[in-house]
């Protein structure tokens, strides 16, 4: 699934790729000529592989609700050519919620300026007056309202589900051999569309037009990079919203934060398109995050100073 936001002050839409997505959207690459090191223990076996990787596959926005982080994001815009017209820079400490509405990107900077100090204290407290109202009414919540809110969080896992369903019916999954990041055994897998095979969800269709390759740890079984591609042009609102052209390309790495979950660490996507039917677009956007922090709804924010 793919959506647009608008990214706290700034006049740009950034687009964002949900975990599930990425799991899916897999480009195509060259072979490379990986062999077995010698005295390597042998790959796993592919099945058994896929049903232990199965069982560890869900959506990392899920998993950030519960962590507050810094975001850095570059936009860099290009020309019909590839050449760099503009540069947009913007630091962000994220607050969020498993309630969209209630996520916080309190702005840090934009283009290498601070924000003012008066402009973002005001903010700060718009924002804890809401969060204190959101925790308020999650005390007084009644039966009645608590089960209509777990039931859409069911049909969200479900919807989750489906469309993981949806990734291995669709593709066809080989392995490609084994290579190393920071020190971890990855295990490679390339993916592609079975041709003829419909799509069951609005992810599936969006997973039968990528192809790509993963590196998953071998040991913990979690994402750890992933390459990937559109194999044709994508649009959305019958491409009234957005069109993307094929040939974008995204790159995700993950990491293990503080020894106890796995992360997104970064975000590449370029590509071209049209946004909004009249306006063109030609990106190369990087999201970076660090900084990590353990919270809950209950966790009073102390926010820090900006000099």
């Amino acid at each position: 699934m793919i959506f647009l936001q608008r990214a706290g002050t700034e006049d740009h839409v950034i687009l964002r790729y949900p975990i599930i997505m990425l799991l899916a959207a897999l480009i195509a690459m060259p072979a490379y000529p990986w062999q077995q090191v010698q005295g390597e223990n042998p790959l796993p076996e592919l099945d058994e592989f896929l049903k232990e990787l199965r069982g560890h596959l869900h959506s990392d926005r899920a998993l950030l609700n519960h962590y507050i982080y810094a975001e850095k994001t570059t936009l860099r815009s290009l020309d019909g050519k590839g050449k760099l017209q503009s540069v947009q820079e913007s630091v962000y400490e994220v607050y969020p919620s498993i309630d969209p509405d209630q996520t916080y990107r309190r702005l840090i900077s934009k283009n290498g300026k601070a924000t003012a100090p008066e402009d973002l204290a005001k903010r700060d407290r718009e924002y804890d007056e809401k969060a204190r109202e959101y925790r308020r009414k999650l005390k007084q919540e009644g039966a009645g309202e608590r089960e209509r809110r777990l039931a859409r969080e069911a049909e969200e896992k479900r919807k989750e589900d489906r469309a993981i369903d949806d990734l291995f019916r669709i593709h066809e999954v080989r392995m490609e051999g084994r290579e190393w990041i920071d020190g971890h055994a990855a295990i490679v897998l390339s993916f592609h569309p079975r041709p003829g095979v419909k799509p069951m969800t609005d992810e599936g269709k969006i997973l039968a037009k990528v192809v790509g390759r993963a590196w998953i740890n071998e040991s913990e079984y979690e994402l750890m990079r992933i390459e990937c591609q559109l194999i044709e042009s994508l649009s959305r609102g019958w491409g009234l919203l957005l069109r993307l052209n094929k040939g974008a390309k995204i790159e995700l790495q993950r990491r293990k934060i503080n020894n106890e979950i796995w992360l997104p660490v970064q975000v590449h996507f370029t590509g071209s398109g049209r946004l909004l039917l009249l306006k063109g677009i030609n990106v190369d956007f990087t999201s970076e995050y660090s900084d990590f922090l353990k919270f809950d709804v209950e966790t009073r924010i102390q926010f820090r100073n900006v000099q």
